[in-house]
């Protein structure tokens, strides 16, 4: 065969004829998710709202599986390998957070024409989405009290409840480390939400004053980088309900805007951010 002729060769067909299903198929579950879409009313923009809520609970998955990664990865005193998850979390923070935009511009009189259809249904019930915040140290034992009906997802739940959140492990490995964490901050109850701590400032103030490329300080940037995405999914949650719906009360009795206002006032991981003032 000629040089000529070798360079004009047709590409070969793909394999096309598989005994079942395609191995994409076996993989990705594709049939399954392109229909687990069951909107509730005839309004055209409701199916916008359905799928983009249900790749944020896509997304929510994969930011649990990166945060428990990291938090057992500090537990082995892998610090690096921790840094690794925390900065793929980053990046699928972001995706998340671009999940707002399909959602973002919804009027109230778009909104009103679907929103029946939710019923109780609210964000604060995701399950997936608690195991987010309670990984963050925001535990609260109440909010199992929606999932009581479904078994797994309350075991689930009640397990991330009383396991040391990441923050948890964060500050036990500066422990270990020889920072002066004290004592009330490592033996407290883990399955209640964390309160900021004076010396736990001090000991962040002391790692952002000394090397930059210390490990523990690269770890507290990786860190402060998730918590500004989480803040930015809170603020940028509020933005979309108060356009969509003013100040008017949430589905599922919640305050609507002012708890999302609430919400959005709380920084992750505190000392983090107030350590800066003092460096």
């Amino acid at each position: 065969m000629s040089h000529e002729a070798h360079e004009t060769q047709e590409p070969e067909t793909p394999h096309l004829d598989f005994d079942g299903t395609t191995p994409y198929e076996d993989y990705v579950k594709a049939d399954v998710l392109t229909h687990l879409q069951h909107t509730l009313s005839d309004d055209p923009g409701e199916m916008v709202f359905l799928v983009t809520t249900q790749v944020m609970e896509l997304w929510f998955t994969v930011i649990v599986h990166e945060w428990e990664t990291a938090a057992g990865a500090l537990r082995a005193d892998d610090v690096q390998v921790a840094i690794d998850a925390l900065k793929r979390s980053v990046r699928e923070l972001e995706a998340l957070n671009a999940s707002w935009r399909p959602l973002a511009q919804l009027t109230p009189a778009q909104f009103n024409s679907y929103r029946a259809a939710l019923g109780e249904g609210s964000g604060f019930q995701s399950a997936m989405y608690r195991r987010m915040e309670f990984l963050l140290a925001e535990k609260s034992a109440s909010m199992l009290v929606p999932h009581r009906g479904a078994p797994r997802v309350h075991a689930e739940l009640e397990k991330a409840l009383h396991e040391p959140s990441l923050y948890d492990e964060v500050l036990r490995l500066l422990a270990r480390r020889g920072h002066p964490v004290p004592d009330s901050v490592l033996t407290r109850d883990v399955s209640q939400r964390y309160e900021p701590s004076a010396e736990v400032e001090a000991v962040w103030t002391a790692l952002y004053a000394g090397d930059a490329s210390d490990e523990l300080a690269r770890l507290g940037e990786a860190l402060t980088d998730v918590a500004e995405l989480v803040w930015r999914w809170r603020n940028d949650h509020l933005v979309a309900t108060r356009r969509a719906m003013g100040a008017k009360a949430g589905t599922g009795g919640s305050a609507g805007v002012a708890w999302l206002e609430k919400r959005a006032q709380k920084n992750v991981f505190p000392e983090l951010w107030t350590a800066r003032s003092y460096v």
